[in-house]
């Protein structure tokens, strides 16, 4: 799955064009890289998001197409933030 479709869909940011300039910003790190809107995340990769002054750690750990609410935050877990 995309990164910046998976940061929708598990409701890390809200909308898809958000996420995809965060990514075009830098302020999206896979695995220690930076990611492009486009780079595939599998479960068990580790995320860092620069939200401001503040940063989100957390690792995937699961891919659900169209996550409701209610299960989206099973596609992750915080390690740090």
């Amino acid at each position: 799955m995309r990164i910046d479709k998976f940061l929708k869909n598990s409701r890390i940011i809200k909308r898809r064009q958000v996420a995809k300039e965060a990514c075009e910003n830098g302020r999206v790190l896979i695995n220690g890289s930076t990611a492009k809107a486009g780079s595939v995340v599998e479960e068990g990769d580790i995320i860092e998001i620069a939200f401001g002054n503040s940063k989100l750690k957390v690792k995937v750990t699961g891919l659900i197409e169209g996550a409701k609410k209610s299960t989206a935050e099973e596609m992750y877990e915080v390690i740090d933030g």
